[in-house]
């Protein structure tokens, strides 16, 4: 499959499969993001794969609503930028890292695997924060969902590429 069949196969998914993604695979999606672009080469990327009593402990933080959400996919990952305080360099490395969920969404979606990249509420609190686990000092960029897809969503349209470039002179 090429990288445009691969990038138009992808989709986000909100029904999952009840089987957890294997720690095997994880690990072999999550070693996809050394390949993203980094300044330096600071990989500033952190994820974090939520175990039961920390996704247990998500949700009371989350409350009943919320915690319904997070039960939708059997695994899930937490992505953050390690930032450094440079504000240049901080703005590079949310980009980087950004590239690299992309590239994990990619390898996932290769594999036949469905994901869902989502940003909750709960994990831009300091009590979300501290239940799985992110420090100061790094930035929340989503929650990753995976597992088996329970059904396919429908492809959605999207703008064509004249919407959004522009030649200038």
């Amino acid at each position: 499959m090429s990288l445009e069949e691969l990038a138009a196969a992808r989709r986000t998914h909100k029904s999952f499969g009840p089987e957890p993604v294997s720690r095997s695979t994880l690990l072999e999606l999550l070693e996809v993001a050394r390949f993203a672009p980094t300044h330096h080469l600071n990989q500033p990327w952190r994820f974090r794969v939520l175990g039961p009593e920390t996704l247990e402990a998500l949700k009371r933080v989350a409350g009943e609503k919320e915690a319904q959400k997070l039960d939708r996919a059997p695994t899930l990952v937490v992505a953050s930028a390690a930032l450094t305080g440079d504000l240049v360099m901080d703005e590079e490395d949310v980009c980087a890292t950004a590239a690299a969920v992309q590239l994990v969404l990619l390898a996932a979606t290769e594999r036949g695997l469905a994901t869902y990249w989502r940003t909750p509420q709960v994990l831009r609190t300091a009590q979300g924060r501290a239940a799985v686990g992110i420090p100061p000092g790094e930035r929340f960029l989503g929650l990753l969902h995976f597992g088996t897809p329970a059904r396919e969503p429908a492809p959605r349209e999207r703008d064509p590429v004249e919407s959004y470039v522009d030649f200038l002179p």
